[in-house]
């Protein structure tokens, strides 16, 4: 069954895209006609890639890998952290870290030192030290806390990424097209699609269009993690059952000796009444 819905998409003007001044030429072939001077976006080809999209991401998911979302413009930034946090996936809702990707090694090395922080606090070296050093050791967290406190699950590079605005986050792209990161996004008019591993022709702008996109992607990745849950379970109980059996044999191995050698015992003890 199809998660993308023509009307549901209509109605939530996912149709809208930018003025034709704003037009980049690479949206044409997604482009149903312009009215009253703003493009129309044709939803038949939005449907169609929605779908492959959330297919591809379903697949990552199921894998077991991380997708990074990516959306810090104020329409996006809430419904994108709500959903990542509910799927359990890295994202980021503020300012894009540059080399997040490209320079992963050392954003790492910021997420540790926000965790040895965390760790003076619990084991109490953290009151050990002046108010002063206090108060700068407590903002330098904070300002971490808000750049990657998002990310701090992420212990690898992520499978792939998810945009809203492509042409905002273009140092995000950048950096996920030079390492060769799939890359899912909206592609509004005045985006450029071929950039982007799985586009989406999309408004990008409305706070509705992006919920309704978001939604399609966020049951695609769910639909992955409960597939992959299934399947461990399913693993699970093939290894308990194999293990019974491995068990069950070895028992029966174990009794199988104890009666041989009692059986031998009782034949020696036979032969010896006879002498």
């Amino acid at each position: 069954m199809s998660r993308t819905n023509f009307k549901e998409l209509l109605d939530a003007g996912v149709h809208f895209g930018h003025l034709k001044k704003k037009y980049n030429p690479a949206m044409a072939p997604y482009i149903f006609m312009e009215r009253n001077g703003i493009h129309i976006i044709d939803l038949n080809k939005t449907v169609a890639m929605a779908e492959d999209a959330a297919n591809a991401m379903k697949q990552i998911a199921k894998s077991g890998k991380k997708i990074l979302f990516v959306a810090t413009k104020k329409q996006a930034k809430g419904s994108v952290a709500e959903m990542a946090e509910t799927l359990n996936m890295p994202y980021i809702t503020e300012r894009w870290p540059g080399g997040l990707l490209t320079n992963f090694a050392t954003i790492r090395k910021s997420i540790k030192k926000m965790q040895s922080i965390d760790k003076m606090k619990e084991n109490g070296t953290f009151e050990t030290l002046s108010k002063r050093e206090r108060l700068q050791i407590d903002r330098q967290r904070a300002k971490l806390d808000l750049n990657l406190g998002s990310i701090v699950k992420m212990t690898r590079m992520p499978e792939a990424i998810f945009i809203v605005d492509t042409n905002k986050e273009n140092i995000a792209l950048a950096e996920a097209n030079k390492l060769g990161i799939r890359s899912f996004a909206m592609n509004d008019t005045n985006t450029n699609p071929n950039e982007v591993s799985f586009p989406i022709p999309s408004n990008d702008d409305a706070s509705k269009s992006i919920d309704c996109i978001l939604s399609i992607v966020s049951k695609a990745v769910a639909e992955g993690l409960e597939e992959r849950a299934s399947e461990q379970d399913k693993k699970a109980d093939e290894k308990k059952e194999k293990a019974k059996k491995i068990a069950e044999g070895l028992e029966e191995k174990i009794a199988e000796g104890l009666e041989e050698k009692l059986a031998d015992q009782d034949k020696k003890s036979d032969e010896k009444a006879k002498k």
